[in-house]
């Protein structure tokens, strides 16, 4: 009787993953996200915002960004929920780094229109799910 139970929940498992990979899998094989960092600078015409983003898969290279320029790229969720995208800023004496994509942080803020904006700025960083609202994520410092 107990080796039944076992096989029927083998059985009852693959089939599950079965279905989930044919008919959603999107779920099985992760969600797209589109991650976007923006150069809200007003006044750094002369000098640009250099970005260098990696994540735990590659390397997305550098960009110098001027003002208004963005750098963006998709990206979808690993089935263990492991996507971590870290980037690099450099503005004049200026350094610092932040996860522009990380799992789970951003599963829930960007799920709406499955979106991740950043506009950085002279005073901070800022966050958009939809590049209509920005919430001040942190500063420079």
């Amino acid at each position: 009787m107990k080796v039944l139970t076992n096989i029927f929940l083998l059985v009852s498992l693959a089939i599950g993953i079965i279905f989930m990979s044919i008919y959603q899998p999107e779920y099985f094989y992760g969600l797209e996200y589109d991650v976007r960092v923006i150069n809200g600078f007003k006044n750094n015409s002369s000098l640009p915002l250099v970005i260098w983003c990696s994540s735990n898969s590659g390397d997305l290279g550098g960009r110098a960004l001027q003002e208004g320029d963005d750098f963006s790229w998709s990206l979808k969720t690993s089935f263990w929920g492991t996507s971590h995208f870290l980037c690099t800023m450099k503005w004049d004496a200026m350094r610092r780094k932040f996860d522009a994509f990380k799992v789970p942080r951003d599963l829930q803020r960007c799920s709406l229109f499955r979106k991740c904006s950043w506009l950085v700025r002279e005073d901070g960083f800022y966050f958009s799910n939809d590049e209509v609202y920005w919430k001040k994520d942190f500063s420079w410092l």
